[in-house]
């Protein structure tokens, strides 16, 4: 038999090359130069190739070619392993833009007295002479930035994935450096560690339901590639209930990802864990990727198969909406409040995915389901992302001060962070005139146009009940007396993280008063292709 060169399409996997070759060069720092003079050459490579990656992706959008169903933009390259369309190329920008905020807030010294948030060494004990000793020599873990490089290459894996097994491999590539990422604090280690611990044990677990998932649907379509999948389930054939208990271990793993219920157990610990300025960007980047992959196995590989997961999906948003607005309600710290919040804004993300999927099915100002969730994913990333550079300005002589408590006059006191707080959380309540109110517009009017009726009114009384939450956090910060002996204070931040919340304040005020540029954008891009 002849042996054939396989054929990759480099221009189109430039994003990807670039950003792999920026984690690698990152590895190579770490090897090569002092500890001491680390930190600039890390965090400059990684602002770099997270921008060069961006413009790389502006490149490839306008250089899309016609598929060859001529009816959406696209290839599949890497011999079927990895499509690069229209929706693919708008969440790598995406993504891109929350990773350069992510290496912003890493960057971040001003807030810790001159040192980042991430331990000096992971490996000393707190409270121990070891730890003691790297604080003194002002040792700080740099692998952070080569670390972040290599989730966001999981993360832009992940959405373009072609077939079952490079998902799985973008699954573990993007979740291996979080789970390192969630236990570096330099304050609350111990809390830190627990957070890393748990998301890696229940990570493991989510992997093993996806991997079994996949050895199942293999099993029935004799396909790995989304393409085959459809082609077989589209056929029909003997085995059907092989083909639904993959489906169900398939999606088992990626509802943990994106923080559905009931796998959403990991959340409220991790995000509170964590350092924050991970929590901001694996808030926004993970749901950004994994509701992208989530997509593109319901709607290419088992779309034939919709009256068999829709129903699913219907009960997974209901729950999701239902248990994150109602426990946010009881939590008295703002971390675990907003970690809550997003377990919400999973259902009704997931209340989008259930709406109508082609255009041709669409009246007059409807939205198909892939706009809506896109325009959805963009607008909370940047508001989460941007609620929680604000949290992490919110400090006393322990460290963070996210007490719910401790914010009391908060807004008074330091009036441009409780309006910019403020101004978030009135955007995830889905307030007028902000882009929440957008986002959830698109969602619902989607999922109710494909007679998801049930579910879009179970979406709107969690929407009422989730409004009371947020008020009550801008009640404490404007309303509230503080208390006499506090010593809370509002941090002055560097031009890094100023940055970063000016965009995502940016973003949330433009795209709730005109959202149409971005909505013109998500419809160009077009549907996924096979």
């Amino acid at each position: 038999m002849d042996f054939v060169n396989p054929t990759i399409e480099y221009f189109e996997l430039l994003p990807l090359i670039i950003v792999f070759g920026g984690g690698v060069l990152g590895v190579l720092l770490e090897a090569f130069l002092p500890r001491q003079r680390r930190l600039l050459p890390q965090a400059l490579l990684a602002a770099v190739t997270l921008v060069a990656a961006f413009v790389a992706t502006i490149m490839v959008a306008f250089d899309l070619p016609e598929h060859a169903d001529g009816a959406a933009r696209g290839i599949v390259g890497a011999e079927g392993s990895i499509v690069v369309d229209g929706p693919t190329v708008y969440l790598w920008a995406l993504l891109l833009v929350f990773g350069i905020g992510g290496v912003a807030l890493f960057a971040e010294r001003q807030l810790e007295g001159g040192v980042t948030a991430f331990s000096g060494q992971a490996s000393a004990l707190p409270g121990t002479d070891a730890e003691r000793e790297v604080s003194a020599r002002g040792w700080e873990h740099t692998e952070v930035y080569p670390l972040l490089l290599f989730a966001v290459l999981g993360m832009l894996l992940f959405p373009a994935s072609g077939d079952l097994l490079i998902m799985f491999v973008a699954l573990e590539v993007l979740s291996l450096p979080l789970y390192l990422l969630c236990g570096l604090a330099r304050r609350r280690r111990l809390l830190s560690q627990e957070a890393a611990m748990k998301y890696f044990l229940l990570g493991a677990f989510s992997s093993g339901f996806f991997l079994y998932g996949a050895a199942l649907v293999y099993g029935y379509a004799g396909s790995m590639s989304f393409a085959g999948i459809h082609d077989a389930v589209r056929a029909g054939g003997d085995n059907h209930g092989l083909l639904l208990a993959g489906i169900a271990l398939l999606t088992v793993g990626l509802f943990f990802k994106v923080g559905a219920a009931p796998f959403q157990a990991w959340t409220p610990d991790v995000y509170q864990g964590a350092p924050t300025a991970v929590t901001a960007f694996m808030s926004a980047g993970t749901k950004v990727a994994a509701f992208g992959a989530l997509l593109r196995l319901l709607y290419v590989a088992f779309g034939p198969e919709r009256w068999s997961w829709e129903p699913v999906l219907w009960v997974v948003a209901i729950a999701s909406m239902v248990v994150g607005a109602a426990l946010a309600v009881a939590q008295s710290d703002v971390k675990r409040m907003l970690a809550y919040s997003s377990i919400a804004h999973t259902g009704f993300i997931l209340t989008g995915v259930l709406g109508v999927q082609g255009a041709d099915q669409l009246g007059p100002g409807q939205f198909s389901s892939l706009e809506a969730v896109l325009f959805y994913l963009t607008t909370y990333g940047f508001a989460m992302l941007g609620a929680f550079a604000l949290v992490s300005m919110v400090r006393d002589p322990s460290g963070e001060a996210t007490s719910l408590h401790h914010w009391n006059g908060l807004g008074r006191r330091a009036p441009l962070v409780g309006g910019a707080f403020a101004l978030f959380l009135l955007s995830m309540a889905g307030i007028p005139l902000t882009s929440g109110f957008v986002g959830k517009w698109a969602v619902f009017t989607s999922a109710g146009a494909a007679g998801a009726w049930p579910v879009v009114a179970v979406a709107i009384g969690a929407s009422v009940v989730a409004i009371f939450f947020y008020v009550r956090t801008i009640r404490t910060m404007f309303f509230a007396d503080p208390s006499p002996d506090s010593d809370v204070a509002v941090v002055q931040p560097s031009v890094l993280t100023v940055g970063t919340i000016g965009l995502c304040l940016a973003a949330t005020v433009v795209l709730g008063i005109y959202p149409g540029p971005v909505f013109d954008w998500v419809g160009h891009a077009g549907d996924f292709i096979r």
